[in-house]
């Protein structure tokens, strides 16, 4: 039966505000980027053809989704309005187009940035101090995420200026990067989490909306600045680009594409053709570039629709998504225990990558899917993130279909598996079970643990199924011979090996904590308990209780401690690598050391140091080490090949320091 126009747009609208809570407020989304916007298009496409059925509540009159109950509410002193959307050449140029219509042909430049995928945030200071944080909400108003923005190193809490403006707002993007969201995706399927992030935007949407600021510093959020709110008490920029330069030199990231201001849509066009491969080398997630109208006086004369502005547009690149049969399902165990399923597809390509598996996550997902083994299904390849099933072509079963049905045995020792009431994961809980025991010798070694450099998966396979390595401590006993004996060992790489090795013993205490894969603890953690306990002996001593007072340890990872230190065998492995020569003590951090209150970034490739050593130092000497480049940096040093952040310094007049200056400094 054809519904009938003035249906089919009420139908549309609950269905386009439905996706927006998903994606607004319960940060859950359902559909793809693509798919909403198809949504949306239809529902203006309408409106536009039956005038007389507008509405001001038709989701085509506003910008975002409610706002949570959770935060406090925060109006918005300048509206914060969404942009509107191009897919292709042919419509960025009917944008452009229109531009120069509205500014009978006056010339204009244009800003290109990268469209990175976070959750837009505005920044508030008075008198040059942060005082207020806010997320867009509906455009109107937000939710006061003050406290966790604090938490965000890239972001100053005060404007480095003898004489700040009276009142100033800086407007950008809260995201995570692809390796922090890999970090947490992958410690989330470990302890069997049920908030295992599905994408980067969803992992930092989530941090940012924690009750507990202590979680959000723990994700390592970042902040990049993208447009202008309002400044009082200082000459007002006329341009985005003066702007950005502004912010860039009061500390804060942006994403500008290029050296200078486009001056033409071919000069847009050649960017965006560049950035549709450059774009996976890009430590974030991006899903487009953002066009910009550079002169505020220009803008100004374009003015706004009553959603977004005329001068702005989104140039998205197209999902990279393909349909494929899902023919079976592996079960992966991890470090810790918990098994996770995994998509075996018909290979297929995918941006221009072969896919034949994806994550699952967890059987929750796999549900909430309603998956079956030989359904058609659609991928997406997001980035360098693994691929993932997004959901299952409709009616396109046969009948010869099989439900995917969670293991109860290890798949990978044949222990019983067991799921905890609280947890979404099936767990293996065999402390024998070889890939759990692999995955733990990884981890052990990983470049954030012990630094153990050449210890790799290869190895690792190798060390452990000639019965070379049955625990930690048999990496200590590794001898030349022993590698010699291996397919993968010759002379030189054995002796490289064992260097790193030696070179590990030297790890302070809170590498170890970290490395001996304690559930729940993460750097953040381990470096905290390191650092209150000063030796693995007063922390193996510790009872639940007395961790569970120590700041930012609550009592989940109080008790995760307390277990795994609970089996004489596990207190006697730990002892047994203290008396193999591994460092048991956490350094001072040097009250008034000679480089206390000194700031330093590090960019290139170091030649006597590695890069975790130079900040090592830089720690027990007092100072601090940070990743970005502002006007407050004391120092950058720079090593071979240096990257952006040189010149930056450059332009800044921040000191640089060669390697051998560095060393000196520090001796």
């Amino acid at each position: 039966m054809t519904r009938s126009p003035k249906e089919e747009i009420e139908a549309l609208r609950a269905e386009i505000l439905r996706h927006e809570r998903l994606y607004y407020v319960d940060d859950t989304p359902e559909i793809t980027d693509g798919e909403f916007d198809a949504l949306m298009n239809r529902l203006k496409a309408l409106e536009a053809a039956h005038p007389e059925l507008a509405s001001e509540d038709s989701p085509t009159r506003r910008v975002g989704g409610e706002r949570s109950n959770t935060f406090a509410p925060v109006p918005h002193r300048v509206p914060m309005l969404s942009l509107d959307n191009c897919y292709s050449p042919e419509e960025f140029l009917q944008w452009y187009e229109r531009a120069k219509k509205g500014l009978k042909d006056e010339p204009f430049e244009m800003i290109v940035e990268a469209k990175i995928d976070g959750l837009s945030c505005s920044i508030e200071y008075e008198g040059g101090r942060l005082v207020r944080a806010s997320t867009r909400g509906d455009g109107e108003t937000g939710e006061d995420v003050t406290l966790n923005v604090r938490t965000i190193k890239s972001v100053p809490l005060r404007l480095d200026l003898s004489r700040p403006p009276a009142a100033f707002e800086a407007r950008g993007e809260v995201y995570m990067d692809k390796r922090d969201f890999e970090a947490l995706r992958e410690a989330a399927l470990d302890e069997g989490r049920k908030d295992v992030p599905v994408n980067p935007r969803n992992a930092a949407a989530g941090s940012l909306r924690q009750k507990d600021p202590s979680v959000t510093a723990a994700r390592r959020l970042r902040f990049i600045v993208h447009s202008y709110g309002y400044l009082e008490g200082m000459v007002e920029p006329d341009s985005h680009w003066e702007y950005l330069n502004i912010c860039r030199g009061l500390g804060y990231n942006i994403s500008i594409i290029g050296n200078r201001p486009c001056r033409s849509a071919e000069e847009v066009l050649a960017a965006y053709a560049e950035y549709a491969e450059k774009r996976f080398q890009l430590p974030y997630e991006i899903d487009g570039l953002v066009i910009k109208v550079d002169s505020f006086r220009q803008r100004r004369l374009l003015g706004f629709t009553s959603k977004s502005p005329r001068w702005a547009i989104a140039f998205k690149y197209p999902a990279q998504q393909a349909t494929t049969t899902l023919k079976g399902v592996q079960f992966s165990v991890g470090r810790t225990g918990a098994i996770t399923p995994v998509a075996e597809l018909e290979p297929v390509k995918c941006g221009g990558v072969t896919i034949s598996s994806a994550t699952l996550h967890n059987f929750d997902e796999v549900e909430r899917l309603g998956l079956k083994i030989g359904d058609r299904v659609v991928i997406e390849r997001a980035g360098e993130v693994i691929p993932k099933v997004v959901k299952v072509v409709p009616g396109q079963r046969g009948g010869a279909e099989r439900d995917i049905v969670p293991p109860t045995a290890c798949p990978s020792c044949g222990a019983e598996v067991f799921r905890d009431e609280e947890e979404v994961a099936y767990r293996c809980v065999n402390p024998s079970c070889p890939v759990q025991f692999k995955r733990a010798l990884l981890h052990f070694a990983s470049r954030d643990a012990m630094n153990i450099e050449g210890f790799g998966v290869s190895s690792v396979e190798q060390l452990v199924d000639k019965g070379l390595v049955k625990g930690f401590t048999d990496i200590y006993r590794l001898r030349k011979e022993d590698l010699l004996g291996l397919e993968l060992f010759k002379d030189k790489k054995a002796d490289n090996l064992l260097s790193q090795i030696r070179k590990s013993k030297e790890q302070p205490l809170s590498r170890l904590i970290y490395a001996l894969g304690i559930r729940h603890i993460g750097e953040k953690n381990a470096r905290t308990l390191a650092q209150h306990f000063r030796t693995m002996d007063a922390f193996m001593a510790a009872g639940a209780d007395e961790l569970a007072r120590v700041s930012d340890v609550g009592p989940v990872i109080a008790e995760a401690v307390a277990e795994f230190f609970k089996a004489e065998a596990t207190r006697g492995m730990v002892r047994e690598l203290v008396s193999l020569g591994l460092r048991q003590d956490e350094p001072e951090r040097a009250a008034g050391g000679r480089l206390e209150g000194k700031t330093f970034v590090f960019t290139g490739e170091l030649k006597t140091l590695t890069r975790d050593e130079a900040q090592a130092k830089v720690r027990e000497l007092g100072g601090k080490e940070t990743s970005s480049v502002s006007a407050k940096t004391s120092y950058v040093v720079v090593g071979a090949d240096p990257g952006s952040k040189f010149a930056k310094a450059r332009k800044l007049g921040v000191p640089v320091l060669t390697e051998e200056e560095f060393i000196k400094l520090v001796s």
